[in-house]
């Protein structure tokens, strides 16, 4: 496998690397150094704020750059570089690493046109990530390092594929051992720096030694196959700069100025690689038991800067930039100690903050502002913008989670077609306010918008949303909802259910979870279903007359048979124990082939977001079924209409056959439109680092966004918070924030509790707007019964009337004209109150729980239990047919609470 072409700078060549790492001059600039042009670097500076001129101006020694979003910290770093090599510090002397070959490429080509294109200033230069530095220095170092030169790099497919053989052969079963898995535990355990013998030695009970043997049958093979996976270029790299004086003493002579974007996202060997490098402080040489060889002067010296062979006394020139209020990715391995103990690990570094903020209007960064305030271990920096104006930030609150893709969808489509006034004569604002937006009138292009989301699985809804809508989006840095694995396996066990003769989506769902099907096996089933010209379905019906097939694997196929026998009753349909609904049925063939069990495991043992996420994805594919059932109807089958057998067609082999075929239209999208672009649908950790004109955030509710998962730590819980921060940010002058009252969850309509961190919002700066049918959840809060006053029951600042119907007896299709909005609290035939089951056990699309009128069952002062929340005692509490409770919860704070949806219980 080869790497993909690393972001170095033109003419940066090891091979022409004399004996010391030094780049051999090359015309007459080098001779003794560049000579300083003032007027070159007044260019650099011009246009720069004060504290990133003070930035750029830095000359040695360590410094800490605290950038906040959109306040220009590439160009802060790309000034430097182009200053260092006016100041007559030699290019190959500076290196600049990054995270992406996206950031890498920009930074590059923002150097290069700085510096004018010229050989001579830029010959040497490397800007580039950290993991091409790496694989870079191990190609040179490979033997110091225990490698061969021509090792090859395997890619995540290539290391699954590794671990599985590794796994086999220690007789362990992959089912129980996913090497997925294994190998997030390997990856967090390289991370650290911790080898197979460590890990080995620390590990105390079954699984983690079990881990432990697999970790090295896994290292073992990758030697032998003169192979390293991406967490080795680090983990390899960092130990042999610690260990090798020689190869720590060239890097250091080679590269005396490191700059450092995105500080906050580095791990523990990214961390010792940077202070290797750099030259470590006292307390890291302390620390690392490694001590930092002054690196000589250049030849040439340095016309502005100190040319001492000493190491500079204000201590090693390490460079970094980043923002804790960033830091997202704690859960694969980064470390935001990092950045948050910066000045302790290099005593006497300076620190400068960059506060403004040049993206962004005053509202949103109020907001954002506002929000992250409540985190507790951060660096305070002001955040604000000198631009004048910018509309409040929008928060909905929705019945359900169609209704919220729904009205994103008009909202973006009326940006588009009407510009960011129409969304201005829909809202109240002052009248200055409202005079700047009908200067901002202009329409919003599709590229210039994006929905933000905590999971995959919120995607799907709003996929549909924005195809009914004629809207184009694109799924970035993930894959449409149909095409996730998990997703994918359910479909081809849906598929083999409806179609026996379907090969491919058997072949694809037969061992997975295994059985006992391998390689071997499936070979001999397709070699008799070949012979006898039946599907392998029917090989497999009739296993025990194929030779050679073992009786793990016969058991296998036995099994298998058994679960397609048991979803179809044997091929007919028919009978009470297929019944009649074809969510039910997903969720049989979800659970009972493994598929969950599976993802379930994977989740817990690599407490991975991603692995998590997959358990939604096959709830939310319930969920996606469960809706096609309510809008199915057989008459229009055109499948029905022209099978001439329509009529013996049993009902749930109709409905799965319908429901297959939306879902592979769905995967047939009209492509975009290339003039237009398309709107961006993405998850909160892949926005970090972009920005759009308009943005949305959904789903802010408990157990969504905060995900459940953080409610039990502080750190995750501040987690959470810098993961919203990050898409409030990325909004540059329109932003929408939205809840559901109810959202589906394995086909069923909960009731939601609308996020903490709606709470924590600056009511100056933000308008809660109510559309929900039913009570918001933020009773008992600033929003309601303080004395901003924001939340306004019913009114809608947003979309166009017309798109989602009028109150009933209205004159006018666009609904009532009284400025309070298209959703009236008196309408109550939601989505999600057609799904909702009565109390009888029907389906009553008439039906929506009202809150009880009878006396609450608790008293104040008494200790009460929530399923999600845990223990708390009960502050105060209402009567009534609008009865909630205020609760102090050990573990989430205060919350108010609708004792009709609450599920509180009496602890005793």
């Amino acid at each position: 496998m080869t790497m993909p072409s690393t972001p170095y700078m033109q003419g940066d060549s090891e091979d022409s690397d004399d004996e010391q790492g030094h780049r051999p001059a090359t015309g007459p600039a080098y001779s003794g150094g560049f000579s300083s042009s003032s007027d070159a670097i007044a260019e650099i500076l011009e246009g720069l704020t004060e504290p990133q001129r003070e930035a750029v101006l830095h000359d040695e020694g360590p410094m800490l750059v605290l950038a906040a979003a959109g306040s220009g910290k590439t160009r802060v770093i790309t000034r430097r570089i182009a200053r260092l090599v006016h100041l007559g510090v030699p290019p190959w002397a500076i290196l600049a690493v990054t995270f992406t070959n996206k950031a890498a490429g920009e930074m590059r080509e923002r150097v290069l046109s700085l510096l004018g294109h010229d050989p001579r200033l830029t010959r040497g230069l490397t800007v580039t990530t950290f993991h091409a530095l790496c694989a870079r220095l191990l190609r040179r170092y490979a033997e110091r390092a225990g490698l061969k030169p021509d090792f090859t790099i395997y890619d995540s497919g290539d290391q699954a594929s590794l671990c599985k053989k590794v796994i086999e052969g220690l007789q362990l079963a992959t089912s129980t051992w996913p090497p997925r898995s294994a190998l997030s535990v390997i990856s967090n355990a390289k991370n650290d720096l911790m080898g197979v013998e460590s890990f080995a030695a620390s590990a105390s009970d079954f699984y983690n030694k079990t881990i432990a043997r697999i970790y090295a049958g896994y290292e073992k093979a990758l030697r032998a196959a003169n192979a390293v996976d991406f967490d080795d270029l680090l983990v390899i790299t960092a130990k042999t700069l610690q260990r090798d004086a020689e190869v720590r003493q060239e890097c250091q002579r080679r590269w005396r100025y490191l700059l450092i974007d995105e500080y906050q996202d580095t791990n523990h060997a990214q961390f010792v690689i940077a202070s290797m490098i750099a030259g470590a402080s006292s307390k890291q040489e302390q620390q690392e038991g490694t001590p930092a060889e002054a690196p000589p002067a250049f030849a040439g010296g340095f016309s502005s800067l100190s040319s001492s062979a000493a190491r500079s006394p204000a201590g090693p020139s390490i460079f970094v930039v980043g923002d804790p209020d960033q830091a997202i990715y704690g859960w694969r391995g980064a470390d935001v100690s990092n950045i948050l103990e910066f000045e302790e690990h290099y005593p006497g570094a300076r620190t400068v903050a960059l506060g403004e903020n040049f993206r962004s209007t005053a509202p949103i960064l109020a907001t954002a502002d506002h929000l992250i305030l409540h985190n507790k271990r951060r660096k305070h920096k002001p955040l604000f913008t000198s631009k004048a104006g910018g509309e409040p930030v929008e928060v909905v609150l929705c019945r359900d989670e169609h209704h919220e893709a729904r009205l994103i969808a008009d909202w973006l489509r009326g940006l588009h077609d009407e510009g960011e006034q129409h969304a201005t004569r829909t809202m109240p604002s002052s009248p200055a306010k409202r005079r700047g937006a009908e200067q901002q009138s202009e329409s919003v292009a599709w590229r210039d918008m994006a929905v933000f989301y905590r999971t995959n699985a919120l995607s799907r809804v709003l996929e549909e949303a924005l195809r009914d809508a004629a809207i184009p989006y694109v799924i970035a840095r993930g894959t449409a909802f149909y095409d996730r694995e998990e997703v994918r396996n359910t479909l081809s066990y849906l598929r083999v259910v409806a179609n026996p003769a379907d090969n491919i989506s058997l072949e694809r769902i037969v061992n997975t979870p295994t059985r006992g099907l391998g390689d071997a096996a499936l070979s001999h089933l397709e070699a008799f279903a070949s012979a006898e010209g039946e599907p392998m379905l029917e090989a497999l019906h009739r296993a025990s007359e194929v030779r050679d097939l073992s009786p793990r694997a016969l058991k296998g196929a036995q099994n298998f048979v058994a679960l397609i026998n048991a979803w179809t009753a044997g091929g007919t349909f028919m009978g009470a124990q297929i019944g009649s609904s074809l969510a039910d049925l997903v969720a049989r063939v979800i659970d009972e082939s493994g598929l969950r069990g599976m993802y379930k495991k994977q989740a817990e043992t690599s407490k991975s977001d991603a692995d998590a996420q997959r358990l939604d994805n096959l709830d939310e594919l319930i969920s996606s079924a469960r809706q096609f059932e309510t809008t199915y109807d057989p008459a229009a089958d055109p499948a029905l209409e022209s099978s001439p057998d329509h009529q013996l067609l049993p009902p749930m082999l109709a409905m799965l056959r319908a429901y297959l075929e939306s879902v592979s239209l769905v995967a047939d999208a009209d492509a975009v439109d290339p003039a237009q672009g398309a709107v961006t649908l993405m998850t909160l950790h892949a926005a970090k680092g972009l920005e759009f004109r308009a943005a949305a955030v959904v789903g802010l509710e408990e157990g969504l966004l905060p995900h459940s998962r953080s409610f039990e730590s502080p750190a995750a819980m501040e987690e959470e918070r810098r993961l919203l921060f990050v898409g409030i940010t990325r909004a540059m002058r329109r932003l929408l924030l939205t809840n559901a009252a109810y959202r589906t969850l394995r086909g069923m309509a909960e009731r939601t509790i609308p996020s903490r961190f709606i709470d924590e919002l600056d009511p100056a700066h933000a308008r809660i707007s109510n559309q929900a049918s039913v009570l918001s959840g933020l009773e008992g809060t600033r929003w309601v019964d303080g004395s901003e006053g924001n939340l306004d029951e019913g009114a809608s600042r947003l979309g166009r009337p017309s798109r989602f119907g009028s109150r009933p007896g209205s004159s006018s299709p666009g609904g009532p004209q009284s400025g309070r909005g298209d959703w009236p609290s008196d309408i109550r035939t939601t989505d999600a109150a057609r799904r909702l089951t009565s109390p009888g056990g029907t389906s009553d699309p008439s039906f929506v729980p009202e809150p009880s009128g009878d006396t609450p069952p608790f008293k104040v002062g008494q200790r009460v239990r929530h399923p999600q929340f845990g223990s708390g005692v009960v502050r105060s509490i209402s009567a009534g047919v609008n009865a909630r409770a205020v609760v102090d919860f050990a573990q989430v704070g205060r919350k108010t609470l609708v004792l009709e949806y609450a599920r509180l219980t009496a602890e005793r």
